[in-house]
């Protein structure tokens, strides 16, 4: 499998482009190119609520191709991925088959808080590439042993790093989480 050439991200609902943990990656990851994507309504000034998702779906499309052409890269072999519901869309993106080499899933969000009915899985079956999921142990969005029975659905390889006592916020683990990717990254030959 080739190396990945690139990596776009993604923030999640109530957050942008600038979250530190995205910006912590991008710089852990120099010189491999690396863009942090605003969705549309972060854009037009709106917090809330976020786009729906086929819209999301879209702009990551977008976004890659952009970052493709930017590079001169092929679409292809760029990482997408991103911090919870950013995440999400692009692992919905690749499903529906956006092509990616691989996927960075940082506090995916598998399901709502106190919801474990309202599974946001559905797609896995579809995703064929490998995919790395960072989350914390006290993420109320999903636990070890439900990612543990969902992510054997995922038809490409998964690795699934977990921070003991922290939640979905990960705050103050951005080198770690940076650390864990530019590991992960380094597995592709």
């Amino acid at each position: 499998m080739p190396r990945p050439s690139g990596i776009m991200l993604t923030h999640g609902a109530g957050s942008d482009r600038n979250h530190q943990s995205l910006v912590a990656i991008e710089k852990k990851m120099a010189p491999l190119p690396v863009e942090r994507m605003n969705f549309p309504y972060v854009e037009q000034g709106r917090k809330f609520p976020p786009d729906r998702a086929p819209r999301l779906i879209e702009s990551i499309a977008e976004a890659s191709n952009k970052m493709a052409e930017k590079y001169g890269l092929n679409a292809g072999n760029l990482l997408l991925g991103g911090r919870s519901m950013g995440g999400r869309m692009c692992s919905m993106a690749v499903a529906e088959g956006l092509p990616a080499i691989g996927l960075i899933l940082i506090s995916y969000p598998l399901h709502p808080p106190k919801e474990p009915e309202k599974l946001r899985t559905g797609h896995f079956g579809k995703i064929e590439v490998p995919c790395l999921f960072i989350s914390g142990e006290k993420d109320p969005f999903g636990s070890k042993s439900e990612f543990q029975k969902h992510v054997k659905k995922i038809r490409g390889p998964v690795t699934t790093k977990w921070f003991e006592g922290a939640d979905h916020g990960l705050k103050g683990l951005e080198e770690s989480i940076s650390d864990q990717i530019k590991s992960w990254v380094a597995s592709f030959n």
